[in-house]
């Protein structure tokens, strides 16, 4: 067949539950995939592999799994997901037992190797690429579990299979990887978490889950069942093609995707056509993801009503540093209250009081026990939204590089034989980021502006990756693209955001897809299972961006 359909049912662990049966049983299908992992996630399996070393896989998958391995063997559809998290051998196991129970013959592979042997670490994985599963697809198999491949991967392992790819089959290896990085996120390339979500023909109230039909060539069209809510739109491509990337030269195990080659075009309704993508070589290295248990923390939150906001809040601090000492504490006030109204909660602002400390005591009742003792003996109406509570533990995630040479990447095929995978023969070498595009010099505008949000004009897609987060803006006309290259600059962006002005930002520009994205270091501090930021993925900072009142082009109208 010339064609090849790849839906997606998962975008991470927690997901629609139902969306496996909406999505078999709501049209033709090859393949479909489930993605279950992100860094967090390895962090939670990573947990519960310390308590049951047979678990370590996304619990959740069997359950979904359970209704509709049936309908996919009737249909003749493939299954590929990464819900194998750090033990793809017990995920695969018990995949073999639920369809002996079940009745049906499912032939099962796996992908393994990815797991690196760090004492030091509570989990070390390397992101493997997409011939492992290809292999395993090659052998006949009917489910496919891997553990941390890379999201793109659990779609172009298909394609390899269909297609017959080889290493040196970059542009097509690209394309393909354009839309496993489109579907991967499930409904968010479908209107959710979509800008412009009023737009929506169902103002994005369930939006259907996605589809690439693959070509040979590495293109396709990214589109959705027919019937299913949302939309699939040049527009709703775009955010997604932005989400948690850094520059032009997006980085997989299998090829150097350019994101600047993307283009995006409609073909009818709810039918984008991806076309263009060129791909070089790829890095000579994978990443590694490592987390680590970080120690312990609790929170604690005190409402500040009325008048005296700011002394009340400093109030708290002396008395709580007094208490328990200064190390590890961590306040932030919030200024949620507005004057002059008619109800406690719109007259109040919120100060959050954090503690981490490797201590589990110190960062645990002692310190919560500290907070609600003030309850008598502090600011005027003082009150907490929490109560006393004992610490939890938190991780630490960091990103590393190892040798592809260095990983034994090995197919698992239904067979129980085992099949390396190699590494690419030809590298590129390529590891640092690639060149920034600062925003032109421009003189004072000689063109009438008017006071607007930002967000009148233009998307915005953020997200995180690590410590780092990413933030992609996107103009909807070539006149606001004209006037958005120019116009968001670093400097303008650390004044519309402050909190990015002491870090470092890297700019870069996707004119295909009229889109600028910053890349802001450190935003997250330690990453999301550390972070005490109110956004701590940063999936609002987009929003926060779009919301800023500013000097818009009169000319151009929202």
């Amino acid at each position: 067949m010339s064609v090849l359909r790849v839906g997606n049912a998962s975008g991470f662990y927690g997901d629609r539950f139902d969306a496996w049966r909406e999505m078999l049983d709501g049209g033709e299908l090859d393949v479909l995939t489930g993605d279950y992992l992100a860094e967090l996630t390895m962090l939670i399996l990573g947990r519960d592999r310390m308590r049951d070393p047979s678990l370590g896989y996304a619990k959740t998958f069997l359950r979904q799994l359970e209704g509709v391995l049936g309908t996919a063997r009737e249909r003749g559809v493939t299954l590929v997901t990464n819900a194998g998290g750090l033990n793809p051998a017990g995920l695969a196991d018990a995949v073999r037992s639920l369809a002996a129970r079940l009745g049906l013959d499912v032939r099962v592979g796996y992908v393994e190797g990815d797991a690196l042997q760090r004492p030091d670490a509570l989990t070390a994985n390397a992101y493997l690429g997409a011939f492992g599963i290809a292999a395993c697809l090659d052998a006949g198999a009917d489910v496919v579990v891997t553990g941390r491949v890379t999201d793109a991967s659990l779609a172009v392992g298909p394609a390899i299979a269909r297609f017959g790819w080889g290493r040196d089959d970059l542009d097509a290896l690209a394309g393909a990887t354009v839309a496993g990085h489109l579907i991967e996120c499930g409904a968010q390339v479908t209107g959710g978490n979509f800008s412009f979500f009023t737009e929506l023909p169902d103002g994005g109230r369930r939006p259907g889950f996605p589809i690439a039909e693959l070509h040979p060539d590495g293109s396709s069209v990214l589109t959705k069942h027919p019937g299913t809510g949302g939309a699939v739109t040049v527009e709703t491509v775009t955010a997604q093609l932005l989400y948690e990337v850094g520059g032009p030269d997006y980085l997989g195990p299998d090829v150097v995707t350019r994101l600047d080659t993307v283009r995006l075009d409609r073909e009818g309704p709810d039918r984008v056509r991806v076309t263009g993508v060129r791909g070089t070589p790829p890095p000579d290295t994978l990443k590694v993801g490592v987390n680590n248990l970080g120690g312990f923390r609790n929170s604690m939150t005190f409402v500040l009503c009325g008048l005296d906001v700011p002394a009340k809040a400093a109030l708290v601090r002396s008395q709580i540093e007094e208490s328990v000492g200064t190390e590890g504490l961590e306040f932030t006030l919030a200024r949620t209250d507005h004057p002059d109204v008619g109800d406690t909660e719109a007259a109040s602002a919120l100060l959050h009081v954090h503690l981490r400390d490797g201590d589990r005591s110190r960062a645990g009742r002692a310190f919560s026990a500290a907070a609600v003792e003030l309850a008598l003996a502090s600011y005027p109406g003082c009150t907490l939204t929490t109560l006393p509570g004992d610490a939890t533990p938190y991780g630490v995630f960091t990103a590393d590089t190892i040798a592809q040479d260095a990983v034994e990447h090995v197919a698992v095929l239904p067979s129980g034989e085992r099949v390396p995978v190699p590494p690419p023969t030809v590298t590129s070498g390529l590891q640092g980021a690639p060149l920034q595009h600062e925003a032109l010099t421009r003189g004072p505008s000689l063109h009438a502006t008017r006071r607007g949000p930002l967000g009148e004009l233009v998307g915005a897609r953020s997200g995180d990756k690590g410590g780092d987060a990413n933030l992609g803006v996107w103009a909807r006309t070539d006149t606001t693209w004209a006037w958005l290259r120019g116009w968001l600059t670093v400097e303008r962006l650390a004044e519309l955001l402050p909190e990015t002005a002491p870090l470092t930002v890297e700019r870069y520009e996707l004119p295909n897809l009229r889109a600028v994205n910053f890349v802001i270091r450190g935003l997250l501090g330690q990453g999301v299972a550390a972070s005490t930021r109110f956004d701590p993925q940063a999936k609002a900072l987009g929003e926060l961006l779009r919301s800023r009142v500013v000097d818009l082009p009169a000319e151009v109208s929202a």
